[in-house]
């Protein structure tokens, strides 16, 4: 599967110097698309804001920064909040009373009774439209439960695996029948669903599956063989969304491509394994699924026959932004726990919130908690706004952000708690447990941070190269602008984006976070700009410069969240503003001046740099498959 199109050449377009390299384009296969199902968006509920055609992440690749796709912050009407607080409350009545995450974890199941409250909570049909018996929540109504529900990790899992991915592409990629036929029951709980993409010989390389569905004779239907892995509900699963090898003919040659499909266990031929043994989220149900000989009928292949790794990458897209709010509903929680313990223990006879190390972590935590909270609500009311937004790289920030802000923070509140935290008595080791899967699942961080760097090199590679186009064509204008911006930038140009002043939308409160994000952003541009003159087509290999790129990407986008949200609440007199400033304000300090140590590193034979010493550190422990060095206390003489 090709995805990058364009990058970018050695230009020297100045002074009458020849234009270099023509440009090429190279193939990279990745684990997400953008989501372009417009009839399944015009079913949800939106913002009562205008249509805008998003593209805030990917600009700041060419030194653009579009306010007004991030300012004001996304915020939801009066009857859309009350409606919230209706579901909220029992929710979190029910969590709080009648979930017992400790059983759940030890027995490494879910009680059925468990599962029965939440179907009848309508905790199964959170996304599916209320015109097929569903919630029909909108992203960040989907994301304020999934706070609730994080509380327990299995419980979340479950329900994860079943509507954001298990029953996703019926949801936007189905046809009306198929809609009809399997969302009721699906909603209801009454079916449970399942995301069958993996196997053991493809993990993130999603395009390399094995599993085959031939065409009958009778031309009816599919016939399935194959296995999957890590399937998680695999093993109580109903309808299984399957994605498998089909022949397509294409300009009258035979090809292999990945067809997606509705498979039924009724079907007969679909077996699962016994439930793995895991180190977190143990009560979710998690095994490998076989299909032998399956039967499939030609009507439940999801879109197009040849169309399945499209409908694979944008179902993992459309639900990685919702980790940002889970993550903040367990650290939000972990907060307060140690807070208690932190403000009531003592030691040395002070209390342990007295010492300086302790406030720091709180002080940590929550920062992190704020960050991700908002990166994960401004994403959702990108998602939720009229159109077909594509918030494929913001939603891949939020998960990258949360999951390892989320593991920080859990390790940080062990450290507060001390050996108590390390007890299975209490809950915080299993938070610790569950945790850990954040950064490996719907994507691999590592994964994904290639993902959102390359995205961008792309977008900008496409722009320079409509610019020396022009410069071929002979046109002055764009050679004296890009002769004038290397001479500004010289002498030390003003940054200046508009987030400040009279007509700014960032509060003045948080005027100096404001500036800090103008100028790292277009000194992100410039990075990149000098990264693809340097690399061309091969920077896809530099892979620690590119994860360089996506940590500032990132670190900008968290900026631009709560320097938005904290404008907001400031604005509008939300209670305890000055604390959301003050993180808002701390945070992107702290931001501006690790992007800054980052962009220095990515500069051509930067002494900060050392990455060559990591790839030959790296080479020769890979060439041996071991520790290499000599033990401390052995001799030569």
């Amino acid at each position: 599967m090709s995805f990058l199109s364009t990058m970018l050449p050695l230009v020297q377009a100045f002074k009458g110097l020849r234009l270099g390299y023509r440009l090429t384009g190279f193939p990279l296969r990745l684990l997400t698309y953008g989501c372009r199902n417009v009839e399944f968006y015009r079913s949800r509920r939106f913002f009562k804001t205008q249509c805008r055609s998003l593209a805030y992440a990917k600009d700041l690749f060419i030194r653009k920064l579009n306010k007004e796709e991030v300012f004001p912050f996304p915020q939801i009407s009066n009857e859309e909040l009350e409606e919230l607080k209706q579901l909220v409350a029992p929710v979190e009545k029910y969590f709080n009373e009648e979930v017992d995450s400790q059983k759940i974890d030890q027995d490494a199941q879910i009680p059925v009774e468990t599962m029965k409250g939440l179907k009848e909570l309508g905790l199964f049909g959170m996304q599916i439209p209320e015109e097929f018996g569903g919630l029909g929540l909108s992203n960040t109504m989907y994301a304020r439960l999934g706070e609730i529900i994080a509380l327990d990790g299995a419980i979340a899992v479950t329900l994860s695996a079943h509507q954001a991915i298990g029953l996703k592409g019926i949801l936007i990629a189905g046809n009306e029948d198929q809609k009809a036929k399997y969302l009721p029951k699906l909603a209801s709980g009454e079916h449970i669903a399942a995301f069958c993409l993996t196997e053991p010989g493809s993990g993130s390389d999603a395009a390399s599956i094995q599993t085959r569905a031939t065409l009958s004779e009778d031309g009816k239907h599919y016939i399935l063989n194959g296995s999957k892995i890590w399937i998680s509900n695999g093993g109580i699963a109903d309808i299984f969304t399957v994605f498998a090898r089909t022949e397509v003919i294409e300009d009258g040659k035979t090809k292999d491509k990945i067809s997606a499909f509705i498979v039924e266990r009724a079907f007969g031929g679909v077996t699962n394994g016994k439930p793995e043994d895991k180190l977190g989220i143990r009560g979710s149900n998690t095994c490998e699924v076989n299909f032998e000989n399956t039967k499939v009928p030609i009507e439940n292949v999801i879109g197009e026959v040849g169309g399945g790794f499209k409908v694979a990458m944008n179902i993992l897209n459309s639900g990685r932004f919702s980790m940002g709010s889970t993550s903040a509903g367990v650290i939000k929680k972990l907060i307060e726990l140690t807070a208690e313990y932190a403000c009531t223990r003592k030691q040395f006879n002070k209390r342990l919130s007295e010492f300086g190390l302790i406030q720091e972590k709180f002080a940590t935590m929550t920062q992190i908690a704020y960050v991700m909270e908002s990166m994960a609500y401004l994403t959702a009311g990108m998602m939720d706004r009229p159109g077909v937004p594509d918030c494929s790289v913001e939603a891949a920030m939020v998960k990258v952000f949360s999951s390892e802000g989320a593991w920080n923070c859990v390790s940080e509140a062990l450290q507060i708690l001390g050996g108590l935290g390390y007890m299975k008595d209490y809950p915080y080791e299993r938070y610790l447990r569950d945790c850990r899967i954040l950064m490996i699942f719907e994507g691999t961080n590592e994964i994904l941070r290639m993902y959102i760097a390359l995205t961008g090199m792309q977008h900008a590679g496409k722009h320079l190269t409509s610019r020396i186009k022009e410069l071929k064509k002979g046109n002055v204008g764009v050679a004296f602008e890009l002769v004038g911006k290397r001479l500004r930038d010289a002498m030390g140009r003003k940054v200046d984006f508009g987030l400040t002043g009279l007509d700014g939308v960032a509060h003045p409160s948080l005027e100096e976070s404001a500036k800090y994000l103008e100028e790292n952003v277009y000194h992100f541009g410039s990075t990149v700009e000098n990264l693809l003159y340097r690399f061309g087509k091969t920077v896809i290999d530099e892979q620690l410069a590119l994860k360089r790129v996506s940590n500032i990407l990132i670190n900008i986008y968290a900026m631009t969240a709560v320097i938005s949200r904290a404008s907001r609440s400031i604005s509008i007199g939300l209670p305890n503003h000055d604390h959301e400033v003050l993180l808002a304000n701390t945070f992107c300090k702290g931001a501006y001046f690790h992007n800054n140590y980052q962009m220095i590193q990515l500069e051509k034979n930067s002494p900060e740099n050392i990455d060559e010493n990591i790839k030959k550190i790296a080479a020769q422990v890979l060439e041996k498959r071991a520790y290499v060095c000599a033990h401390p206390l052995e001799r030569t003489f």
